[in-house]
């Protein structure tokens, strides 16, 4: 049985910047009780266009900042770090890892004929996890690379001219072909969610990971012995970018309590 007093320790969730809080907003709303350090390594994003070795090492880094203020587990709220790293991660530290990958089981699972299109950086749909996703879950799906999408949400930016101009382009080749769903394949999408589904049908689904990731992170602490007793948890906003940066994550953590979607995954 582990230490009872493991029970209150934090839980440590990060990102290579932002996008990440759209994961912890979802578990402070299936997890009250908990208290969260969630840190955002903006001053070294994006990790999606970087190759494997650095993201790596980068994810390393955080889970040492994050171990020092004693986490009892680590939610790995970026699909690309998961992909290159958790499995290493897990292979070194003692306490439980959780990853995420795009939505694209339960996007397959969707009874609605159509594409199922799934949006990801470079570095998640390069991977071998990714790979081996979509060897089983692929049928009927298109992998669409979005280098730089995610810097707009980084930016602050959800509805420019440039970045409705990015995404036309991107969904050009899909639009009015039957579109079944959209996955969020980076933590930074869900942000734009409402854009993304501008483009398509209202009947289109647009999914992330975010509710299972959460799920999942439930049954391992509960599993582990490791659920906080309390019912009011704390969160803590760490970042290796500036000032001006946390002043955003505070603003976006505030939205990403919101707009969270129970029925997304």
């Amino acid at each position: 049985m582990p230490d009872s007093n493991l029970r209150t320790d934090p839980v440590g969730v990060f990102d290579s910047g932002v996008g990440g809080l759209s994961v912890l907003g979802e578990a402070v709303r299936q997890l009250p009780g908990e208290d969260f350090i969630y840190y955002g390594d903006t001053g070294n994003a994006p990790y999606g266009t970087k190759d494997p070795d650095t993201v790596r090492h980068l994810a390393f880094d955080v889970v040492e900042k994050l171990r020092s203020q004693r986490v009892k587990a680590i939610v790995i709220a970026c699909n690309t770090a998961t992909a290159e790293a958790a499995k290493e991660l897990r292979a070194y530290y003692s306490f439980p890892i959780i990853g995420m990958e795009p939505a694209l089981k339960p996007a397959s699972e969707l009874k609605e004929p159509g594409l199922r299109l799934v949006l990801a950086t470079p570095g998640t749909l390069g991977s071998e996890k990714y790979a081996r996703l979509y060897a089983r879950f692929g049928r009927n799906a298109v992998s669409l690379p979005c280098p730089g999408l995610m810097e707009f949400v980084e930016a602050g930016d959800r509805g420019s001219e440039q970045l409705r101009a990015y995404l036309s382009t991107l969904f050009a080749p899909y639009i009015g072909q039957p579109v079944a769903a959209v996955v969020l394949g980076c933590t930074h999408y869900p942000f734009i969610k409402p854009l993304i589904q501008s483009f398509f049908p209202a009947a289109t689904r647009v999914l992330d990971g975010n509710a299972g990731t959460v799920r999942q992170l439930r049954r391992v602490l509960d599993r582990e012995g490791l659920l906080n007793p309390g019912d009011t948890g704390t969160v803590s906003l760490q970042t290796s970018g500036t000032e001006q940066t946390l002043s955003l994550m505070k603003a976006m953590f505030i939205e990403a309590k919101e707009m969270t979607d129970p029925e997304t995954n």
